[in-house]
């Protein structure tokens, strides 16, 4: 089964580029994902643009709209994911903890419908 790791973090909580602790902090990025790959549930994985350049679009009376940026306000926004084939929750649970910015954000972990799943 396929499980998305969300990716969250306040804006600008966690080492600051060009830094030292930065380059540990993308090492184990880089590290994380390796193991993902060796150990074969790695499906794909990538950072995202910060909010500033989100558009957010919703559909009210038949007419589209777009805004700027992330539609709620929240403390901590949506900066990457990782999708993992693992055997049950336990196991993508385990990879998720992997995720460096689990030391100062929140990853969300969530089962991926596949089409089956509307059938039953």
């Amino acid at each position: 089964m396929q499980y998305m790791a969300l990716i969250y973090s306040a804006p600008n909580a966690g080492p600051k580029p060009g830094t030292p602790e930065f380059e540990a902090f993308m090492k184990g990025y880089f590290d994380a994902t390796e193991t993902y790959k060796k150990d074969g549930v790695f499906v794909a994985g990538d950072a995202l643009h910060g909010t500033d350049q989100s558009t957010s679009l919703r559909i009210r009376g038949g007419k589209t709209e777009t805004m700027d940026g992330p539609f709620a306000e929240t403390k901590e926004v949506l900066g990457g994911f990782y999708i993992f084939d693992c055997k049950d929750l336990d196991e993508a649970l385990k990879y998720a903890a992997m995720i460096p910015t689990a030391e100062y954000g929140t990853i969300e972990v969530r089962p991926v419908l596949s089409p089956d799943d509307y059938s039953n």
